[in-house]
């Protein structure tokens, strides 16, 4: 229970959480009411950074949601050509994540991460289109079991300005794995063949347990 009301946080959140802790006292200092406002700030930057547990199926005939979220698009596409993937289609699941959901990203799948590319960009909101293509973004090609190529793109969104990576190519990572996260406000998407969506768009999901796909 207690783990629900406090859950753990992520590493890269205890900086930002000892930052709002000393302005919260010194606004505290100034006039009660900006201390209380700092103090609400403060809670909200805790759970920003929340890195709950996760339980995934284990089950390479699924995919699982890489992030907490709200799916926007389910589509036919070409792959990201940073991946040398544009004259190859793919199904392609975008999922926005807004300031309040958990922006700790995973695997969709079991397999061994085949390459990592990081392009620097632009910062539009993460809901736009052009977000997957013109914002600050980071590839993740993930080869499955099956020898297939699955592909998790971290996208920064309007707010964020860093896009964290703990993983590295040739790591082996089991289905629900953390790969990363992503400070204030991004966006994930998946592309992938050979699987049937199941997610539709509006739907929220769960990282890590979230069915999005099946064989």
């Amino acid at each position: 229970m207690l783990d629900k009301i406090f859950p753990k946080i992520h590493a890269e959140g205890y900086k930002f959480l000892v930052i709002f802790v000393v302005v919260t006292i010194i606004l505290y200092f100034i006039h009660g009411f900006l201390g209380f406002i700092g103090f609400v700030l403060t809670i909200w930057v805790y759970y920003f950074f929340r890195d709950p547990e996760r339980t995934s199926i284990d089950d390479d005939n699924y995919l699982t949601s890489p992030a907490d979220g709200l799916v926007l698009q389910v589509l036919e596409t070409n792959g990201p050509k940073e991946l040398g993937l544009e004259n190859k289609k793919f199904t392609k699941i975008s999922i926005f994540m807004n300031v309040f959901d958990c922006h700790v990203n995973r695997t969709p799948c079991s397999g061994k991460i085949s390459e990592i590319i990081y392009k620097p960009g632009k910062f539009f909101n993460a809901s736009l289109d052009k977000a997957s293509e013109e914002n600050e973004r980071n590839y993740y090609k993930i080869k499955n079991s099956s020898g297939e190529d699955v592909i998790v793109v971290q996208i920064a969104g309007l707010i964020a300005r860093r896009i964290v990576t703990e993983t590295s190519e040739n790591q082996d990572l089991k289905q629900g794995e953390r790969i990363g996260m992503i400070r204030f406000g991004s966006r994930a998407d998946v592309y992938f063949e050979n699987y049937e969506p199941l997610v539709k768009v509006n739907q929220k999901t769960i990282a890590g347990e979230t069915l999005i796909a099946k064989k």
